[in-house]
């Protein structure tokens, strides 16, 4: 009886045992087919599960007969998920290509370069920020995108006014004026109309950054020396978007945002509007003031017609309006007497049109036309002396591109008009100029195999004052393996001399003399950088990423301001020496599940070689850290805290300031149409007023002190963002 019980279960063990199946797979990229090591394969609704080889090879095996379903994923990208029906007919390995996620940023298609190409594929090195990066800063400081290029790698954020709290972006070592700021390629925000820029560049409408790191003119033209950034607009796609942003700070800042776009067959549109409303707000109780008393408005219409799938025409409007009263709160609330008389303007216009034409032709060619024309306007206005002036500037461009299987090209003319005109004065000395630049331009990129690919390019520039430039410009990319990649690259830049610079702007451009066209020259730059990549994944399900970056930058005939000790006047010229930065940036990248931990350190290292000294320049961190630890459930929860370190700096007078952490935690709450926010910038209050006085006697013709840490100190805010 015993025998008779037993045989069925054995004979049951038999036919299970060996109706198990298996089921072989090789995954890869589906962009680049570059195998995938590392992915894990898993049957549904078990532990059943491998992963992929060196190879992407994965063999799933004890799979029971009948309808099953596998299940595939790869940490940034999309999960694989598909049912088969055991035994196989076929059993042959099966090809699994996974498609890259929305946050995968080497999947990330450059604008900036011209091309259709990836980012992953470009031997010019670019940082990008994508649009949910984008979303984290916007929640953090709706107003502008200063926190946004502050908190990336490499950037200092430089407030060069206590009062208006203007800032300026420096990009390893090297002062703003050395960076070109393009919104869709367009460059709006160069020479008077740098100003405020910074400060008037809301981040809502943004769904991309693209930043070029070292020299970078052979697209663009003069400028770029340090670097360039390119802020990428949103634009129209089938179904409408609205979007309601609404923050509050505690530092008695207010900000409403609006965007929509909508396509509808041939006709598309965006709508971006933005108004924020600061009071005057005093941190330190010195009755003066460390926010200004701010109301801003932005505009940015932009209307598309598509005419087929290979034909688009764009026109758009960039506008923004600003008012700034800081400085002494008694006056600003109306209370000015003998004592309390101090208190700085800044009233500024800007209007910038854009307009494009894009015709993709045969065989993988495009055509492009593009003209942009801006005017600025602004009134800088302390007690007994204003500066105000006003700025037209034209941009127009055809360019040609040609993509191959092993060779892309592009190239193309361009041509600048920049006229500034100063309103006169009784106390002012006339600094009206005019620059009318043309260029034409040629860019190779060739993809020799799997391994290397090499960039080359050249432009010529005519300067109607400053004549001929030519510009070379050499990167090259190397694929080593799967897990490591490598980038060199470099090229000369060149700057045309600019009264506007932190100098200047300081000195609320007053007794300055204009710039002599006849005795002063272009700067000039020399400069390059090298990096290393290396990524992987660690026992399985640990992302690991970390870039190695060196960089050198030697700039010539820097423009320099001086005093005449026989007038007190202010002048410009060249520097008996150069300005050399150099350093390294490290960025490290860890994933796991719904974790991600960021850090960076940056060493910058800029010395000042003219006027027989040797010296790291003023206000110009030798060594800088951040670290992010953030937490995302997608759709419902993003959590953040980040920590930024910034060491010591030299001021004018080359005495030391002290170093400082800038802490923050951000908790964001998505629902299907509303998402809440809450962020505490700066929660530890570090502010400069802790080290120092900010502001120095007399009260009613005050100087201020060097601005080397933040002056704001702690500020929370909170708001709500409506999805229609």
């Amino acid at each position: 009886m015993k025998n008779i019980i037993l045989m069925p279960m054995l004979l049951f063990s038999f036919i299970t045992v060996f109706s198990q199946n298996s089921i072989s797979f090789k995954i890869s990229d589906e962009n680049n087919k570059e195998e995938l090591p590392g992915a894990i394969v898993v049957l549904k609704g078990t532990s059943n599960g491998t992963t992929t080889d060196y190879n992407g090879h994965a063999e799933l095996r004890n799979i029971p007969n009948g309808e099953q379903t596998i299940i595939i994923s790869f940490i940034g990208y999309e999960k694989f998920e598909k049912e088969y029906i055991f035994p196989l007919s076929d059993t042959l390995r099966i090809l699994v290509e996974l498609e890259a996620d929305s946050e995968t940023i080497e999947q990330v298609t450059i604008s900036t370069t011209r091309s259709s190409r990836t980012v992953q594929d470009i031997p010019t090195r670019i940082e990008t920020i994508g649009i949910e990066e984008l979303g984290e800063k916007a929640v953090m400081n709706s107003s502008n995108i200063a926190m946004l290029l502050r908190e990336s790698t490499g950037i200092q954020m430089q407030q060069t006014s206590p009062n208006s709290a203007n800032q300026s972006i420096r990009i390893q070592g090297l002062d703003g004026r050395y960076t070109q700021i393009l919104k869709d390629g367009f460059p709006l925000y160069g020479g008077f109309a740098s100003g405020l820029s910074i400060m008037q560049i809301p981040p809502l409408d943004l769904k991309q950054v693209e930043i070029l790191k070292g020299s970078n003119s052979t697209l663009y033209g003069g400028g770029a020396i340090a670097g360039l950034v390119n802020l990428i607009s949103k634009t129209p796609e089938n179904k409408p978007i609205t979007e309601i942003m609404l923050n509050q700070t505690s530092a008695l800042g207010s900000t409403a945002n609006i965007f929509h776009s909508q396509k509808n067959g041939k006709v598309g549109f965006t709508l971006y509007g933005s108004g924020t409303y600061q009071f005057a707000h005093d941190v330190n109780n010195d009755n003066f003031t460390e926010l200004p008393e701010t109301k801003s408005v932005n505009f940015n219409p932009k209307f598309y017609y598509y005419f087929n799938d290979s034909t688009t025409f764009m026109i758009g409007l960039n506008s923004s309006f600003d008012e700034r009263i800081g400085g002494d709160i008694n006056v600003i609330e109306g209370n000015e007497d003998e004592n309390h008389i101090f208190s700085e303007t800044n009233i500024s216009k800007r209007v910038s049109s854009q307009i494009s034409f894009d015709k993709k032709l045969k065989n993988n060619q495009e055509l492009s036309i593009k003209n942009s024309i801006s005017y600025f306007d602004r009134l800088l206005q302390i007690p007994n002396y204003s500066f105000q002036g006003q700025q037209i500037a034209s941009f127009s461009e055809l360019s040609y591109y040609k993509k191959g299987e092993k060779t892309d090209w592009i190239a193309g003319a361009n041509f600048y008009t920049d006229k500034f005109t100063e309103t006169p004065k009784s106390n002012s000395i006339l600094r009206t100029y005019e620059n009318n630049t043309a260029g034409i331009f040629v860019q190779n990129t060739w993809f020799a195999n799997k391994i290397i690919n090499i960039e080359t390019g050249m432009r010529t520039d005519f300067n109607t004052n400053y004549g001929l430039f030519f510009l070379p410009r050499i990167s090259a990319l190397l694929k080593i393996n799967k897990h490591l990649s490598s980038r060199i690259g470099g090229g000369l830049g060149y700057k045309l001399p600019t009264m506007f610079i932190e100098e200047a702007e300081i000195r609320y451009f007053q007794n300055i003399q204009p710039i002599d066209i006849n005795n002063i020259k272009a700067e000039k730059s020399a400069g390059g950088n090298f990096d290393i990549n290396y990524k992987t994944i660690l026992f399985n399900k640990l992302s690991f990423s970390i870039n190695q970056m060196f960089f050198y930058t030697q700039l010539q005939n820097s423009v320099v301001l001086r005093e005449n000790s026989n007038d007190n006047t202010l002048f410009f010229e060249n520097a008996d020496g150069n300005i050399d930065t150099k350093g390294f940036e490290t960025n490290v990248k860890f994933t796991y599940d719904d974790w991600k931990l960021f850090m960076y350190y940056t060493f910058t290292d800029t010395k000042l070689n003219y006027d027989n000294i040797n010296k790291q320049k003023p206000l110009t961190p030798q060594n800088t850290f951040g670290a992010v630890l953030f937490y995302e459930v997608e759709e419902k929860w993003h959590i953040g805290l980040e920590a930024y370190y910034t060491g010591y700096q030299y001021k004018s007078d080359y005495t030391k300031t002290k170093s400082f952490w800038r802490p923050g935690f951000m908790v964001r709450r998505d629902f299907e149409h509303i998402t809440i926010f809450v962020n505490f910038e700066n929660f530890i209050d570090t502010r400069q007023s802790k080290y120092e006085t900010m502001v120095l006697p007399p009260v009613n013709n005050p100087a201020f002190t060097e601005i080397w840490a933040p002056t704001d100190g702690f500020v929370a805010n909170a708001g709500i963002v409506i999805k229609l």
